[in-house]
C-alpha cells in the first residue's frame, strides 16, 4: 500500500484542552476507545490503526487486523511501544490518567472528554481534521445532528426512568453523562440525575426513586431478561426493559443509529 504524503505537523487542541502536535497525515494510529476506533474505521482509517482495546468489538474483525494492547485502563506499554504510532487516541473518561502520562510523555496522545451530543459531535469533526478525514469527519457529525434534530420534541411530562449499567453492586448512570443526555432525548427524567456520574445505589434508593420505568443497559453490565424478575421484585411498579447500551453509551458513529433507537423507545411505550 502508498504511503499517503507526509505534510508538516498540525498542531491541534484536543477536548481537554492540551495542544497535540501530531504527524500529518498520522499513519499508525493507536485507539484506546472503543467506539472512537469504530468511528476510525467508518472514516476510512482502519489500515491505519495498528493497535486498540480487547473492547473494540465494532466493526466485525477489528481486533484481527491490529494489535490489541490490552483493556482501556490497563495498557500494554511494551506492545504499544512496538507498534511506533505517531498518534494515540483516547478519552477522559474510559481511560485512566496514569496510563494517559505515560503514553503522553513519548506519543502524540489526542483525549476526547463527551458529556452532551454536541460534545460528541466536535469529537467527530475534530478527529476527521487531524486524521486527515476532515470532509468524511464533518458529512458524518451533520448526518448524525440531522438525526437527532428530526426527533419529535419530548414530551412535557418527562418519564421518570432509571438506568442500570451495574450489577453487584448496583450502578446507574447519573447526572453529567452522555447516557443522562440521551435518556432526556428519548423523553425519560433520570430519577438519578441529581447525583454524580455512576453511583452506587441501594434497593432502599431506587424504591424511593419511584422510577417508571427500569432501563437494564446491555454493557458494561450484560444485563439479560433472566435479571427482570430480580429488578420487578425490587421496585414492582415499574416496568423493566432491556435497552441497547451502545445506543446509548457510544459517541462515534455508532450514533448514527442512535435517533431511530430512541424513537422506536419512545413509540413502543
Amino acid at each position: 500500500m502508498d504511503l499517503p504524503p507526509i505534510f508538516p505537523p498540525l498542531t491541534v487542541t484536543d477536548q481537554m484542552d492540551r495542544q497535540v502536535a501530531v504527524p500529518f497525515p498520522p499513519w499508525r494510529i493507536v485507539s484506546l476507545v472503543p467506539s472512537q476506533t469504530e468511528l476510525l474505521f467508518d472514516l476510512g482509517l482502519g489500515e491505519r490503526i495498528v493497535g486498540l482495546t480487547k473492547f473494540c468489538v465494532h466493526p466485525d474483525g477489528a481486533r484481527q487486523s491490529a494489535t490489541v494492547v490490552g483493556g482501556t485502563k490497563n495498557f500494554d506499554f511494551e506492545k504499544i511501544a512496538a507498534l511506533k504510532p505517531d498518534l494515540v487516541i483516547g478519552n477522559k473518561e474510559e481511560n485512566y490518567q496514569e496510563g494517559i502520562e505515560q503514553l503522553t510523555a513519548k506519543y502524540p496522545v489526542w483525549m476526547s472528554d463527551i458529556s452532551t451530543l454536541e460534545d460528541a459531535l466536535d469529537m467527530i469533526k475534530r478527529v476527521g481534521l487531524l486524521t486527515g478525514r476532515k470532509e468524511a469527519g464533518d458529512a458524518l457529525a451533520n448526518d448524525i445532528a440531522a438525526s437527532f434534530a428530526a426527533l419529535a420534541p419530548p414530551a412535557a411530562e418527562l418519564v421518570p426512568a432509571a438506568y442500570f449499567i451495574w450489577r453487584k453492586p448496583y450502578m446507574v448512570a447519573a447526572g453529567s453523562t452522555f447516557i443522562d443526555e440521551m435518556l432526556a432525548r428519548a423523553g425519560f427524567r433520570n430519577v438519578f440525575g441529581h447525583l454524580g456520574r455512576y453511583p452506587e445505589i441501594t434497593p432502599e434508593q431506587l424504591l424511593t426513586a419511584a422510577p417508571q420505568q427500569i432501563l437494564l443497559s446491555s454493557e458494561p453490565y450484560p444485563f439479560a431478561e433472566k435479571h427482570v424478575a430480580e429488578f420487578r421484585q425490587l421496585c414492582p411498579d415499574a416496568r423493566i426493559r432491556i435497552v441497547d447500551g451502545e445506543l446509548f453509551s457510544w459517541y462515534g458513529s455508532r450514533l448514527r443509529l442512535t435517533a431511530s433507537y430512541l424513537k422506536s423507545l419512545v413509540s413502543a411505550g
